[in-house]
């Protein structure tokens, strides 16, 4: 071995230093030793350092020494100057290191005082437990020579459940199984639009589809681009795991109609988990890809863009805001996937390979194959299996093995799916066939995400060949399994069902192989079987367990005898566990081929194997429970603790599990420190930003470690694939990770503490993710309860959590370390109540590992104790005790000081409980006395538990007593108590031998969280002490105070060092009225009070005479003095109760508020007199003037805009067609819309401006430790600014533009979220009454709302300074609420401005609504029914009403929208509530929004009746604040601020006047910056609120957009509400004039001359308006695919110019009831076509143009190509709104065989947009019609039809083509007469002529 010593260096490299070497023989002789030897330098000379070395050896099988617990302790090592690093402030990780209090340099253990301490037997105990801060620092400097405190880290500060010492591991304290309970789901996806779809001329329907619900959209007629913008809801109520599971499938289907299914042209799916993974739970506008699955070589089929979101319960999703979508789709940049998926994924094939099943269950009811049995002897196994694999919506099933408890199959299931796939996980389930229905047997999924990696050296999915377990319900088999749930994968499985043997591998396809097989069915074929070894060698394991203690016995058992048994596997399963002899591969055996039969009966004391090999035993002896108290028993162990031992079987894959132990306890680790911080910082101990360094330190050697354990055996045989790839990929993240810890530990400032904290949470999850181990091993363990024989509840431990290992990091976090299990109820038994009450609690120790490792299996047990074994093994050193008897046992009292809980849960209808507390500890248990009618019950008690008895040895009790378990019940006059909650808590010992002074003792109190299932309780306040009782009996203890009290009887309080030091407090209260109170048994409540009380005291309010007259009170401020704890955090809950007096003297309560928190309502006095209340920012005073200067001032927009029109020639030709917007044009919209533009553009900055610094962020901690990146990291960036440089740019000359329109403020959320409520100084405190329900799901706390109380609190010290009682205008009759307005009612007139509503829940069947706007006020109700909108889930309502109220009486508005219908009663969709009393008077004033200009007419009229300056003047006198001094030259002056601004106003007649009112708006909108009394004043606003509907709790319905303004009625009235009815779409014709076509494709063949010919017509509508469609005349047979048309078509429409759409009102069907508004994009689409007699006409080609911005047309024909479709993004862009007229040539484009666009055509047109006046003026005809009219086109004549005029056409045919041809056949035809004629005649006359005739 050799060792080297180097000097670190953190510029240079480190330079040796010199050399240890030593030969290891001795050490393996001996198992340990020590030297000291001096090094030796590079020339083997030895040199002065020597160095001192411990060295100890054991060998793997255990047969040298062993690690012992107290040895390698950390000594502190001098601090050599020379060294300029500090040590590593971290534990090292030694095996078994305990930490001592020997500080090292730069590390400090803090501990608070109520918590023990880790004392090693060599620690020092004089040394003090806690360091206050101040000391830590001295101390630190003192050990750091100097330390500069940024660099401190701190070590652990153990938190209550801590496991301290190493015999006992913590206990978890949530315990209700929360997976399998149902929850409301709702998926709710809008379908905007689908483009560039494949195939010519379709229609197409989109098809939604979850689950199993599918929807369809409406049919757009022959369009490739339909345009549908419909929304569809789909709501679920099932468990989590089933709904992330379902699939969303979204497919185009091409004609579908009533007759046929329709074509499919392509489809997209994708998993909900996958959503619901996303920010916000949604995809927001992305374009899904649609891909056909049947053909795998075809490219994409389209785009489809939606939303899609999935919500739960309680998520609130933001939708980005809503506008006018202008920005050109860019759809490659917005695909509808998750990050880091590519745009381009490929199909892959995924291998599921099922080789083969062990350990199946019964599944058939065993009467006929008893009957066979005995008829012919005939044995069968019980069970049908085969697997069922679900994947991405797909199924395949294997072949099913007949009656086979062991089958085997081979075979491979294969699926084709996209890659990566979008669906996380695969469902492997193992059935049961069965005639009548098919169960499953068991089910396992696995995650992709866990068996892949992305990243550039991932790797693909790949798995196995392993085993999985799988687990489900008990395993004895019933017609009717309750718990056959578990067994489908929902739910915590309760026993082990079998495993399985598979794997997995995913090929990617070469889609361009012509081989490929191109369907996408799931396939099943055979698969070669897997050698035996592959899945790792056959090893016996052993298990050893004893249980310590069983406590908390349900009495609903019984007190039949209790017994419990363990199994691992089938192993040590008596009752049901496998009926045959299982195959069992021995060691020596090798080849596994004889079989053995497993002895399962109960093993009795005298049995065993031969040669002595032991026999399991899996359960305990029967034992009878005795009475503990009135809800459980116990089992009296006492010193004798039954053991149980079983042997079993497995394959040896440690090495997985040892992988996940060593992150699990890197994690828990990180866990338990940032629990530290988080303490920290809510209870503001001081610096808890050392504690986070010393958290970052640990993680990253503990990381460094990792990767040195992981790494040393890469070489096993029987890995798979996927270890070895996780391996690498784990120790890549680890060692990133350690090294990003070490980094971010020297950014940790006290300042940057809570960002930081944000990133150590994300190396949290994950690790935890990294931890996972996918591929199975050793099942896990299940200890079962049973009772006479009846299985009852269950713990499942993880077989990892208690394996063995001799490196300690490796070894399982509970493994031989004592464990506190609750037992809990199987499956649905335990949901709700059942699963809140304990079972049992057991005490058990577990250790699992090889069996030769097993000699120290009993080294983690309390000592003292001898072992018990039956009679083969007596003699037998390593055989295992059935028993162990303890010989030693100390005795001690536990005094538990009850002192306070808060926030407890309410158990009785009156919304109070009647609390009591119960300790358990060890078989003992005690109550406090009940509170009546609380929930934030003082008990104030001591409870004593005399002569505990605990076995062991005493120091290990001192460093870790058992825990004590608290729980807190409701006490009811009939009946049994009703549990409210449970905690647990480590008690502070003291041995006898110890003093009992500080600074351990006394204990101070502490808050323990209480849990109810797996929600938070409430908090309780006490301290634990656990004290022995040393030979001289009771009196060595501290005494205990008599009772104090006499009127508490027996009752002990707490004593006095413990109980919290008090001092005098005030606490005044402001009561200002009582709202909504609802009826109380049926009465309504007339005469209500309310009582205020804490900590004992209290006061009463005035009492309202009359409730329904007037609800607020007439005095307005009380105050009660009160002593409270000095600790703020120990502070007591102050408890609001109202309640009604009746007649003769009879109260009842109305309802309650409990203010668990004071801390905002306590006053600190301030520096100089100021009064600084925690929440309002203290402004410092300054004395110098501030100037504000504020935004461009009127004349300088003027000047700008006059500059503009001057240089408009020079700005590029766009620019100037931007022309002025007209003040007249201009109305409330413009401002909205331009509002929203900003509001976008903002929230753009705002996540540009995130992602920049979280990158930025990144890049800090990468550079950190990638020096030799660095260069790389810096020629990206540039390019990376370039980008963001070219994406800005464009924005700024919008900007200029944009500055035109005075803008309002759109909020996307409430304006109370804005601003906190409006609680500045009115706080609204909920009443509630009546149960919290027992399941955590139905009872929300609004419906147990009862009314609410408006008031405030101020708590303060008495008694207070004087300056603030002497400040001016002091009235001590309102404390410290001075300038308090009176609370009489005051009549207001409230205007509701409604401006619009956003994604509305469908209310009909049709997936529309018709919603139209319901408000209520008081008695005020207004329906506005018959303004209903019909069918539209996007509403312009447009409105504003006019109501008057009075405050108090009627302040709570409710605007709901209703779903109008025509038959029946209308549904509400939802509704929102606001609470106007508050807003009203509120110091932010949001009466009336503050503008952003002041203006006297036009669209931006000021709409307050108090002018600017005199909101001023009032703000100045209400705030005393001097001022405002209006001074020359626009200046203002305020306090101590001067503002600046324009001082002259234009009015309707252009007339200039000098105005203060600019200045004074100025002031306004600063006024924030006004010390002490600023505040921010709420600006002109629209805002943006989610409307709920109680039926759905928690679930948005969609959102309103609208503002409300009051005015009170004694001031002047305001004027005329502002005008925001919607505006009405504007009537324009477009008139296209096609010319001429040209190179238009060829379709026909001519009949006589099979030559190419086409009878072209064109066709054209505006989008949306397809039956509108007109088509020109037909061009007959054009040769060269020219045709002339000279044809026009007239589309009249109408447009809102904002949205940028066109409105189009029609009938949805024939019937609809009235007609249904669309808006749709303004598109015009021309096509081509072919004219076909007989047949249909043939589609050619098609262009569609946006009229907004299309490319400009060509000059010519020739200029015309494919670019212009293709490029769209580098061509001058055109709209016809501006240019009004446009002609040029455009092409034709359609697809190609190969999916390819090409052009087909080209068209010569000319667009002509007229205003609807216009168009009158001008009248033109349709086609060539007068007026107007289109001179006819100059046709070649062979148009003529030739059916019609044959002769004509077939001379035209003839003479143009043919004509020299024809002359040339008539000539060669006549010489061929003539010398036909000649041949013919010549015989004849040469006779004549012979002849002479």
């Amino acid at each position: 071995m050799e060792v080297q010593v180097f000097n670190y260096s953190k510029v240079f490299t480190n330079r040796l230093i010199g050399t240890f070497r030593m030969v290891l023989q001795k050490v393996v002789e001996e198992g340990h030793v020590e030297v000291t030897d001096t090094l030796i330098d590079d020339n083997n000379s030895a040199i002065q350092t020597s160095i001192s070395i411990e060295i100890r050896y054991q060998a793997q099988d255990g047969t040298v020494g062993t690690w012992s617990d107290k040895e390698f302790l950390e000594t502190p090592v001098p601090h050599s100057e020379g060294d300029s690093r500090p040590p590593m402030e971290t534990d090292s990780l030694l095996p078994g290191l305990r930490q001592s209090l020997d500080v090292s340099p730069g590390k400090s253990s803090q501990q608070p005082a109520d918590r023990s301490i880790p004392l090693s037997p060599c620690a020092y105990a004089d040394e003090p437990a806690v360091l206050e801060a101040e000391d830590l620092d001295r101390k630190a400097m003192r050990l750091g020579g100097g330390l500069d405190p940024d660099t401190i880290s701190l070590a652990s500060v153990t938190a209550v459940t801590t496991n301290v010492s190493n015999k006992r591991s913590k206990p978890d304290i949530k315990m209700e199984p929360s997976a399998g309970r149902p929850m409301d789901y709702q998926v709710s996806i809008t379908i905007i639009e689908a483009r560039q779809l494949v195939g010519l001329n379709m229609d197409p329907v989109v098809c939604v589809e979850v689950g199993e619900e599918k929807k369809y959209t409406s049919m757009k007629e022959s369009t490739n681009c339909p345009y549908y913008n419909e929304y569809f809801v789909f709501d679920f109520h099932v468990p989590p795991d089933v709904m992330f599971d379902k699939i969303i499938k979204l497919s185009v289907i091409h004609s579908k109609n009533l007759l046929r299914s329709g074509t499919l042209v392509g489809s997209f799916k994708m998993d909900v988990g996958t959503v619901y993974t996303q920010p916000e739970h949604q995809f927001y506008h992305k374009w899904a890809i649609l891909s056909d699955p049947e053909d795998l070589t075809a490219g994409l089929k389209g785009y489809l863009k939606c939303d899609i979101a999935v919500v739960g319960k309680g998520d609130n999703i933001k939708t980005p805001h809503k506008a006018n979508e202008t920005e050109e789709d860019d759809i490659e940049g917005n695909l509808l996937l998750p990050d880091g998926v590519p745009a381009e994924r490929q199909w892959a094939r995924f291998y599921i390979k099922i080789y083969r099943a062990e350990g199946l269950p019964r599944m058939n009811t065993s009467i006929m194959a008893n009957v066979k049995k005995a008829l012919i002897g005939e044995n069968k196994d019980l069970v049908d299996p085969y697997v069922q694999v679900v994947f991405a919506g797909q199924k395949g099933k294997t072949s099913v093995q007949k009656s086979s408890y062991e089958p085997l199959w081979n075979e491979q299931i294969i699926f084709t799916e996209m890659f990566p796939p979008l669906c996380k996980r695969i469902k492997v389930q193992i059935r049961d066939s069965d005639k009548v229905n098919d169960v499953a047997i068991g089910t396992h999924f696995i995650d992709l995400r866990k068996i892949s990696n992305e990243g550039d050296k991932g790797y693909l999915p790949t798995f196995g060949p392993a085993w999985v377990n799988m687990y489900g319900s008990t395993r004895n088999y019933t017609l009717m399994d309750e718990h056959q749930e578990l067994n489908e994968g929902l739910g915590e499985g309760v026993s082990f069902r079998a495993r399985l043997l598979m794997s997995l591998a995913v090929e990617i396809l070469d889609t361009s192989n012509p081989e490929i097989n191109s369907s996408t069915e799931v396939q099943v074929e055979q698969a070669t079987s897997v050698a035996d070894n592959c899945t790792g060698k056959m090893e016996e394991f052993f298990l050893f367990g004893a249980f310590l203690e069983a406590t908390m016995i349900d009495r609903k058992i019984g007190d039949k005898p209790i017994n419990f048994e363990v199994t691992i596997g089938n192993y040590g399963n008596q009752i049901d566990g496998t009926a045959k002899p299982v195959l069992r591969r021995k060691k020596e055996g090798g080849d596994g081929d004889e079989e053995e039969s497993e002895l399962l009966q109960n093993s009795s004391e005298d049995e065993g194997g031969e040669d002595g090999e032991m026999v399991s035993v899996s359960s305990s002896q029967p034992m009878k429970p005795l009475v503990t108290d009135r809800n459980y028993f116990h089992l009296p162990y006492l010193e004798k603790k039954p053991c149980i031992y079983i042997k079993s079987w497995w394959q040896d894959q440690r090495r997985r599990l040892y992988n996940a132990n060593i992150m699990d306890k890197i994690a828990d680790k990180l866990e338990e420190g940032l629990n530290d911080v988080q303490e920290m910082i809510k209870t503001e101990k001081p610096h808890p930003e050392r504690r986070l360094r010393g958290v970052l330190e640990e993680l990253s050697s503990g990381c460094l470690r990792f990767v040195t354990l992981a790494d040393k055996d890469q070489h096993h045989s029987s890995r798979t694939r996927l270890d070895r790839e996780r391996l690498k990929s784990c120790m890549r993240e680890l060692e990133n990770m350690g090294q990003q810890a070490t980094t971010l530990r020297s950014q940790v400032k006290k300042n940057t503490m809570k960002d930081k904290l944000k990133l150590v949470q994300n190396f949290l999850q994950k690790l935890r993710f990294l931890a996972d181990e996918p591929q199975h091993t050793i099942p896990d363990i299940f200890i079962w309860m049973m009772s006479n024989n009846k299985r009852i509840a269950y713990a499942r431990v993880p077989s990892k959590d208690i394996l063995y290992s001799i490196v300690d990091e490796e070894m399982g976090k509970d493994c031989a370390k004592v464990k506190t299990v609750f037992l809990k109820l199987p499956g649905k038994r335990g949901f709700g109540p059942a699963g809140w009450t304990v079972q049992a609690k057991m005490e058990i120790y577990l250790w699992l590992g090889l069996n030769k490792q097993r000699k120290d299996f009993l080294s983690g047990l309390p000592c003292g104790f001898e072992e018990k074994k039956i009679a083969r093994g007596q003699n037998l050193p390593s055989f295992p005790p059935i028993s162990l008897l303890y010989t030693k046992k100390q005795v001690f009292q536990l005094r538990a000081h009850m002192y306070q809980a808060r926030s407890l849960f309410a158990a009785d209808s009156s919304g109070l409980s009647d609390p009591f507390a119960r300790v358990f500890f060890t078989s003992q248990s005690q109550c406090t006395e009940v509170l009546n009618e609380t929930l934030c019950p003082t008990w104030d008690q001591l409870l004593v538990f005399d002569n505990v008895e605990l076995y062991g040895e005493a120091h290990e009790m001192r460093d870790d007593p058992p825990i004590i378990v608290i729980e807190i019940y409701d006490q009811d006059t009939v009946g049994k108590a009703d549990f409210m909650g449970r905690t647990f808590a480590k008690p502070v010992v003291k041995m006898s031998d110890e003093q009992y002074c500080p600074p351990r003792f006394p204990p101070q109190l502490e808050y323990y969280q209480i849990y109810r299932g797996n929600s938070t309780a409430g908090d309780l306040l006490a301290a634990f002490e656990l004290l022995q009782i040393g030979p001289g009996g009771k009196s060595d203890l501290p005494p205990i105070d008599g009772p104090t009290d006499m009127d508490r009887g027996p009752i002990l309080p707490v004593p006095l060092g413990i109980r919290p030091v008090l001092s005098k407090y005030r606490v005044e209260i402001l009561f200002w009225g009582l709202r909504d109170l609802k009826r109380v048994n049926l009465a309504q409540v007339d005469r209500p009070r309310v009582d205020i009380e804490g900590a004992g005291k209290g006061v009463q309010s005035a009492l309202i005479q009359n409730y329904k007259k007037n609800p607020n009170f007439s005095t307005l401020v009380k105050w009660f003095e009160v002593d409270l704890p000095e600790n703020e955090l120990l502070h007591p809950p102050l408890n609001i109760r109202v309640v009604d007096c009746r007649a003769f003297g009879r109260y009842t309560l109305v309802g309650s508020h409990a203010v668990s928190s004071l801390r905002k309502f306590i006053y600190r006095v301030g520096n100089g007199g100021t009064r600084a209340k925690k929440e309002i920012r203290c402004f410092l005073l300054s004395n110098s003037e501030a100037v504000v200067k504020v935004d461009l001032s009127e004349e300088e927009k003027e000047k700008k805009k006059k500059k503009k029109k001057g240089g408009g020639g020079g700005g590029g030709g766009e620019e100037v067609e931007e022309e002025e917007p007209d003040e007249s044009m201009l109305d409330w919209w413009s401002k909205y819309f331009a509002s929203i533009e900003t509001m976008k553009e903002q929230l753009r900055q705002q996540e540009a401006a995130a992602a920049e610094a979280e990158e930025k962020e990144e890049m800090e901690i990468a550079e950190g430790f990638k020096g030799q990146a660095k260069s790389k990291e810096k020629s990206k960036a540039p390019k990376e600014d370039k980008k963001k440089k070219q994406q800005v740019a464009p924005e700024l000359p919008e900007k200029k533009n944009k500055q035109k329109i005075d803008e309002l403020k759109v909020f996307n959320k409430e304006l109370e979220a804005e601003f906190d409520n409006f609680e500045d100084w009115l706080h609204t405190f909920n009443l509630l009454r009546g149960k919290i329900g027992d399941n955590d799901d139905n009872a929300t706390e609004e419906e147990r709302i009862v009314g609410r109380f408006k008031g405030s609190l101020c708590v303060y010290k008495v008694p207070l300074p004087d300056d603030i009682t002497k400040e001016a205008g002091y009235d001590p009759t309102f404390g410290m609420f001075q300038g308090i307005p009176s609370n009489d009612p005051i009549n207001v007139l409230v205007r509701v401005y409604i401006v619009r509503a956003t994604d509305l829940h469908p209310a009909d069947i049709n997936g529309k609504a018709d919603p139209y706007i319901a408000i209520k006020l008081g008695k005020t109700d207004i329906k506005d029914k018959e303004n209903y909108i019909s069918k539209q889930l996007n509403p312009v309502f447009g409105k504003s009403f006019d109501i008057e109220a009075t405050f108090p009486m009627e302040s709570m508005l409710t605007v709901a929208v209703y779903d109008w219908d025509l038959v029946g009663t209308d549904d509400l969709i939802g509704e929102t509530k606001i609470d106007l009393e508050n807003r009203y008077y509120s110091k932010h004033r949001a009466t009336c929004g503050v503008a952003q200009t002041y203006s006297i007419h036009g669209y931006n009229v000021w709409r307050d009746p108090m002018k600017p300056s005199q909101i001023l003047s009032k703000l100045c006198k209400e705030g005393k604040v001097d001022g405002p001094h209006f001074g020359p030259g626009g200046r203002v002056k305020v306090a101590n601020r001067v503002f600046t601004g324009p001082t002259e106003i234009e009015d309707e007649n252009g007339q200039k006047k000098q105005t203060d009112e600019h200045l004074a708006l100025t002031v306004l909108r600063h006024w924030e910056d006004i010390p002490r009394a600023g505040c921010k004043l709420v600006p002109e606003h629209v805002e943006t609120r989610p409307l709920l509907n109680p039926d759905k709790p928690g679930i948005e319905q969609g959102r309103l957009e609208m503002w409300v303004d009051m005015f009170p009625m004694d001031m002047p009235a305001p004027g005329p509400a502002t005008d925001i009815s919607p505006r009405k779409p504007k009537k324009y014709e477009l008139r296209v004039i096609v010319w001429n076509t040209d190179e238009v494709i060829l379709e026909d063949d001519d009949y006589f001359t099979g030559e190419k010919s086409s009878d072209i017509f064109v066709r054209g509508w505006l989008k949306g308006q397809q039956e509108d469609k007109q088509d020109t005349d037909v061009h007959y047979h054009s040769l060269t695919g020219e045709g002339n048309f000279n044809w026009r078509y007239i589309f009249p429409f109408d447009y809102l110019a904002a949205e940028e759409k066109i409105v189009i009102s029609k009938k949805e069907s024939m019937f609809s009831w009235d007609e249904t508004e669309y808006k749709i994009p303004a598109r015009l689409t021309l096509q081509v076509w072919d004219a076909d007699h007989f047949s249909a006409d043939d589609f050619l080609g098609a262009i569609e143009l946006d009229l907004n911005r299309f490319p400009r047309g060509a000059k010519t024909s020739k200029l015309c190509s494919l670019e212009m479709v293709t490029n769209e993004a580098e061509l001058p862009m055109v709209s016809i709104f501006k240019q009004k007229r446009v002609k040029g040539w455009w092409p034709f484009v359609a697809r190609d065989e190969n999916d390819e666009l090409e052009v087909t055509g080209k068209v010569e047109a000319e667009l002509h947009l007229l205003t609807a006046e216009e168009a009158e003026k001008s009248p033109a005809g349709l086609a060539r019609n007068e007026p107007d009219p289109l001179e006819k086109p100059n046709r070649p004549d062979t148009s003529f039809i030739w059916f019609l005029n044959p002769l004509k056409s077939i001379k035209y045919l003839i003479c143009t083509r043919y004509k020299w041809l024809i002359i040339k056949i008539v000539l060669a035809l006549l010489l061929l007469i003539m010398v036909a004629l000649f041949l013919y005649s010549m015989p004849g006359y040469m006779v004549k002529k012979l002849l002479g005739a």
